[in-house]
């Protein structure tokens, strides 16, 4: 028994066309666009994170200044001393803090001001901008006493 062999034809010269050079420049720059548009998200979700790590942040310096304010008997003088002991603090049993907890996520230094406006003291992070007021990204967070 005898199978027979189609003889295959090969594809015509306009079956066998690449791309044109137009149609890949419109590929490119919809890859581009597509990808400006992911990168835009992602990079806005990590301003969002960084704000909502601010005011963790916040709360959780104001109660490391807490602990220090118990083990002393004061305040600290400024942040530095959650850091490394002052010459004047009796009782000190820290460190109470890393260096890098008193910058903000975007690097600033936290503010930290003896008396407060409202309580005993105020702890500040500027924001994104590193500004007084903003909005959105660039807006103060503030610890509540």
């Amino acid at each position: 028994m005898r199978i027979p062999r189609h003889i295959a034809r090969s594809p015509s010269a306009r079956a066998q066309r690449g791309m044109s050079l137009l149609e890949i420049i419109i590929v490119i720059v919809l890859i581009g666009a597509v990808l400006t548009f992911v990168g835009s998200r992602v990079l806005g979700g990590a301003d969002r994170a960084k704000a909502n790590l601010a005011k963790s942040q916040v709360s959780t310096l104001a109660g490391k200044i807490e602990q220090y304010q118990m083990d002393t008997g004061s305040l600290p003088g400024k942040l530095d001393d959650l850091v490394a002991q002052p010459g004047n603090a009796n009782g000190w049993l820290g460190p109470y803090a890393k260096a890098a907890e008193l910058k903000d996520p975007w690097g600033h230094p936290v503010e930290y001001r003896v008396p407060g406006e409202n309580g005993a003291f105020d702890l500040v992070i500027l924001g994104k901008d590193g500004q007084t007021g903003g909005d959105s990204y660039n807006t103060d967070v503030k610890y509540e006493q």
